[in-house]
Parts: C-alpha cells; structure tokens; sequence
C-alpha cells in the first residue's frame, strides 16, 4: 500500500483538502485498497478541530468531504510511514527538511505543485485570511496536483 500525507502549517485548510480530493479521486479509481491518504500540519495549534468551514463549504460544492480532524506532524511517525509527504508551500517544505536532520527522507518529501500538470503555480497559497476566492484557488491547484500525483502512484502499484 502506498501511502501519502499532505502537510501544511495548521491542517484545517489546504493539507484537509487535499486530502479530501485525493481520497474522492483513489475512490472513484477503484484503489482505496492500495492507496491511503491522510494529512496534518507543522504545527499544532489547531490539533483536534475539523477543517475551516470556508475549506469545507467550498470543497463540499465540488463533491468533496472534508472529514479530517487536525493533527500535528511527528516526525519520529511520519516519516517512517509515509510514501509520499506533500507540502503545501515553501515554508512547509522548508520545515520538513528541517525536521529531517539527516536528509534520510529527502526523497520522499515533495511539494503539491510538483505534481501540477495544467496550472503554473509554485505553492499551494494559504487562504485562510482571505476571501472565497483563495479557497477556489487552493481547490484548482490542489485537484491538478492530486491528479497528477495519482498518476504517478498508479505507474508505481
């Protein structure tokens, strides 16, 4: 089974829905057996809350279930466990090479937008103090990298 953790800094609103959409789309595809998503964030401010209800409202009108509850990354876990540990941002990748001391997981740390095949973005941006149209533009970036991401675990299973 692979398995894929997105990472953001607080894990209410972009890592949640990435995880969402990547759940829908293993879903659809028939690899929910072979495919785990999850997600948490650098830190742990809001461990324990759902995602933000702007993340959930926008998400829910394209079809998907934010039902996460919020996490703090453990680097003693996580980095055993996952596959694949995605970043939303540059200061979230940042902070995972960091907490990777001795670079032995480097090759499992990436950004969302490394996956992105049809949108030109280098970071997945915060939308938590913007407007609606931060969260719309968090769920393009998000469902492009997802798709490509998914691509490149099915070459693999």
């Amino acid at each position: 089974m692979k398995k894929v953790l997105f990472v953001c800094m607080g894990n209410i609103c972009r890592s949640p829905a990435a995880e969402g959409v990547m759940q829908k789309m293993i879903n659809d595809s028939g690899l929910s057996e072979k495919i785990y998503v999850d997600s948490a964030g650098t830190i742990g401010y809001h461990s324990g809350e759902r995602a933000d209800r702007r993340m959930i409202k926008h998400a829910k009108k394209r079809g998907y279930d934010l039902l996460s509850i919020s996490r703090q990354f453990d680097h003693h876990r996580d980095f055993l466990e996952f596959d694949y540990i995605v970043a939303m941002d540059d200061i979230n990748l940042a902070d995972l090479k960091q907490m990777d001391e001795t670079g032995q997981y480097a090759h499992k740390i990436f950004k969302m937008t490394d996956f992105c095949k049809k949108i030109k973005a280098d970071i997945v941006p915060d939308p938590y103090y913007g407007g609606d149209q931060g969260f719309e533009t968090v769920l393009d970036i998000v469902e492009d990298g997802c798709s490509g991401l998914l691509e490149k675990i099915n070459k693999e299973l």
